[in-house]
């Protein structure tokens, strides 16, 4: 897919106040580490269960591990404790992004930097726990720091997770900014379903394990976040 043909300009006229990263993934890279952390989850629960690569991809169309878990179960017509699985794999994961010393994905450091640099507000739109966001700050090992941050989400904050867009409008009113006056980044087409319907412009930057995802609706679709795809005239 060639994506430098599908992104669209964006008006040089636009001054965001804000830019609202909406997941972990719009930050770093973690597909594969989600997709194995599950696998190790299940497998110390003594379950056969091993997500493919594949099946992985076809899962990331929903959002939530807790439903993805219960959907797979239910399709083998077996009970699991879906909260305790999800709990466990999100230990694993945690400590996996701390062993594996992740890193910032293309461009992002960059936009941060330029929008800490112009006086754009950032904003954390997530709705993961504050475990995981936690043990994500604490693997970047200050690249990226939680301080940048004027909002950051968490499940505690909202009763629906995404695509339901509570989260944002959670994010929109603490800031006491209006959707016209930000956009978002998102990682997934679930997520960005969430941001398009709290009104808000979406880029979409699409994860490693993204394929199955439509993207059409988004403002902009890029592989490598740059300053020049939000307010320039120009790619």
């Amino acid at each position: 897919m060639d994506y430098e043909k599908q992104e669209k300009l964006i008006d040089m006229t636009i001054n965001y106040k804000a830019i609202l990263f909406g997941s972990i993934g719009t930050i770093v890279e973690t597909s594969e580490l989600q997709r194995r952390s599950f696998n190790q989850a299940f497998s110390e629960a003594g379950l056969d269960w091993n997500w493919t690569l594949e099946e992985y991809q076809k899962m990331l169309t929903k959002s939530g591990g807790r439903n993805r878990i219960n959907d797979f179960a239910n399709q083998r017509g077996i009970k699991v404790n879906a909260d305790a699985l999800h709990l466990r794999k999100t230990e694993i994961f945690d400590k996996m992004m701390s062993d594996e010393k992740i890193s910032p994905r293309p461009g992002v450091a960059n936009l941060i930097s330029y929008a800490l640099d112009n006086g754009i507000h950032l904003a954390f739109v997530t709705s993961t726990s504050t475990a995981n966001i936690d043990a994500m700050f604490f693997a970047l090992n200050n690249q990226i720091k939680k301080g940048d941050f004027s909002f950051i989400g968490n499940d505690k904050l909202v009763s629906q997770p995404k695509p339901n867009s509570e989260i944002y409008l959670k994010a929109l009113s603490e800031l006491k900014l209006n959707a016209e006056d930000c956009i978002a980044i998102e990682d997934t087409e679930v997520s960005m379903r969430s941001a398009i319907d709290a009104n808000l412009k979406c880029i979409a930057f699409p994860g490693a394990m993204a394929h199955e995802n439509d993207f059409s609706d988004a403002y902009l679709e890029t592989r490598d976040l740059s300053p020049s795809h939000l307010f320039e005239n120009q790619i």
